[in-house]
């Protein structure tokens, strides 16, 4: 059977890094592995989503269908609320409790959504990770996304697999250690 999962965020918070990382897991792992991704205007703060979609079998199309979801991983709490539609029934959403404002909010024409986690615990399984604080108690908010990442290994028992070794081949060596500290960081919440 064929897994569907979702990450989204917005520009400059790591999502494609995550998603790469992830898929090269995945593939280490023995399956079958279809990612895309879509930037939009993410250098400019815009939607940034990768589709991933994993089976023993084999998997012919990398776009997740809307309904079809099993896990949306969102960096940013708006970006889960966006992207709501994509789940199926009895999906689980791990977001992030973290606000980028949109330009629209940052211009004062809108107010940033109230209730955001609340609306996602109504619709979906969710685990609410503040993984920016969690990052910054490591000495740096930006790896967030691995603090996330670690979160959605843990989920998925993919433990098993040498994200050590995946992150050592993938990450600038002066972040490494960082990204390590922070994955695992991900791991420990998700327990």
């Amino acid at each position: 059977m064929t897994k569907n999962i979702l990450l989204v965020g917005v520009g400059g918070q790591g999502t494609i890094l995550a998603s790469k990382l992830l898929t090269l897991g995945l593939m280490q792992s023995g399956v079958d592995v279809k990612m895309s991704e879509i930037h939009g205007m993410s250098q400019r703060g815009g939607s940034v989503v990768s589709h991933i979609r994993y089976s023993d079998d084999k998997v012919y199309s990398s776009v997740v269908e809307k309904g079809s979801a099993d896990i949306l991983v969102a960096f940013e709490k708006m970006e889960a609320l966006r992207y709501l539609d994509y789940l199926r029934k009895g999906a689980k959403v791990v977001v992030n409790d973290y606000e980028i404002p949109s330009m629209p909010i940052y211009s004062g024409l809108v107010e940033y959504p109230k209730g955001i986690i609340e609306c996602l615990q109504r619709n979906a399984d969710v685990v609410v990770i503040k993984a920016n604080d969690e990052a910054s108690t490591l000495g740096n908010a930006k790896a967030m996304n691995m603090v996330m990442l670690g979160t959605i290994i843990k989920l998925m028992n993919l433990e098993h697999i040498d994200w050590d070794s995946i992150i050592e081949q993938n990450v600038k060596p002066a972040y490494v250690q960082l990204n390590k500290q922070a994955l695992a960081r991900g791991m420990q919440l998700a327990e």
